[in-house]
């Protein structure tokens, strides 16, 4: 009885592993998708504020929008590697 509790045990532990990487990733995701939404939301902002500067704040939120996005495919990226191998 106690071997298969411990197997029951050993059998949780192997799935922790993954289910925070899948947790891991979802946030990523989420993080990502919450800083492009305020980038987008400021660029909109300082358009209406200064439509002249309008190529400048577009470049700039580009930019800065491909970096988030990088950076979260990273961390996705991290964790397909962590469920898999």
């Amino acid at each position: 009885m106690t071997s298969l509790f411990i197997l029951l045990a050993d059998a949780a532990t192997l799935a922790v592993g993954p289910m925070g990487a899948a947790m891991g990733a979802g946030l990523a995701a989420i993080g990502a998708g919450i800083g492009i939404g305020k980038i987008g939301a400021s660029a909109m902002e300082a358009i209406a504020r200064q439509p002249e500067a309008v190529g400048d704040i577009r470049s700039n939120m580009i930019v800065s929008a491909a970096l988030i996005e990088g950076v979260a495919f990273f961390a996705v990226i991290i964790c397909a590697l962590v469920i898999f191998i």
